[in-house]
């Protein structure tokens, strides 16, 4: 198939070891080993992550963000065992206290130390901008807590405090016009189920889940061109996902958008901009198109099965 064939050729003059050995793990019948060996650079003493693992920020210090990434690749190659020594350093991080903000019970977005490093200007720290962040990546470390650590934790108790409050800000609140922070609850449904706990309404949950999925889903397909938006692979990474159904016609026009725009290197657009003068930046989007080749390639195989 030369969507694939194309997209494995930038990633093999392109991409970052992590990336590449993430390639290899899908596609490639490589391990996942390679995968955490890679992954593993990024993190620090602290137990968090840091090293522009998010590579919008070239913070070397750990941040919930930077953690939630690594998170997300740990999800993407099925690494479960809360044994494992890289989860118990992340909820050993997260337990800490570092980057939790108290007052409103929720990990920061954004971190002090990011303004002393190159970075997108949505990462630049500001403290009176972290109330416009509610929830992200709040929700999602605290289902990742909610499922990983141990139930007499100091960590899970506050995960479960912060769940309860979140869920019932989401339901009050939604439908609304924001994907990261839908991503984040879609990962806090979907981990609280996977931990097999009834802290809220979960049925509620998910029809507001429903709800939001199909507001924030762009569709306007134009825009999925050049414009930074929502598609449906935000939400959607399976036919078994349970947002799949009522979405399905934009499901399967993502899924020819991909393949009638891919661009001649075999990657496809960034469509973004730090929105400033920093030169890591062209550094920063030749990293971020390996990964979207990733996903979606791996959109590709989890919709037409190939």
């Amino acid at each position: 198939m030369k969507t694939m064939e194309t997209a494995k050729n930038f990633i093999y003059r392109n991409a970052r070891p992590l990336d590449f050995a993430r390639w290899q793990y899908h596609f490639e019948n490589g391990s996942r080993e390679a995968v955490l060996k890679a992954l593993a650079a990024y993190q620090n003493e602290d137990g968090g992550f840091g090293h522009g693992l998010e590579a919008d920020c070239f913070n070397p210090n750990s941040s919930p963000i930077q953690t939630w990434t690594a998170i997300e690749i740990l999800r993407e190659v099925r690494m479960t065992d809360r044994r494992n020594p890289m989860i118990q350093n992340i909820l050993r991080y997260l337990e800490s206290g570092a980057d939790f903000d108290s007052s409103r019970n929720q990990w920061l977005n954004t971190v002090p130390s990011n303004n002393e490093y190159p970075c997108a200007v949505w990462w630049k720290y500001d403290d009176k901008g972290e109330t416009k962040m509610d929830y992200n990546p709040t929700a999602y470390l605290a289902g990742f807590a909610i499922k990983y650590a141990e139930a007499d934790s100091k960590l899970y108790k506050l995960a479960c405090e912060i769940a309860k409050e979140a869920a019932e800000w989401f339901c009050a609140k939604a439908p609304f016009q924001e994907m990261h922070v839908t991503s984040c609850f879609i990962r806090l449904y979907g981990y609280c189920a996977e931990a097999g706990v009834q802290l809220f309404d979960m049925g509620l949950l998910l029809r507001k889940l429903k709800e939001q999925v199909n507001c924030n889903i762009t569709k306007d397909t134009e825009k999925w061109k050049a414009n930074y938006c929502a598609f449906p692979s935000n939400f959607i990474v399976s036919k078994n996902s349970p947002f799949y159904v009522d979405n399905m016609e934009w499901v399967n026009a993502e899924v020819k958008h991909i393949k009638e725009n891919q661009l001649p290197d075999g990657s496809f657009v960034v469509p973004w901009n730090w929105c400033n003068d920093y030169k890591e930046y062209e550094i920063a989007v030749n990293w971020w198109k390996s990964d979207i080749i990733i996903k979606k390639m791996l959109y590709l195989k989890a919709i037409e099965g190939m």
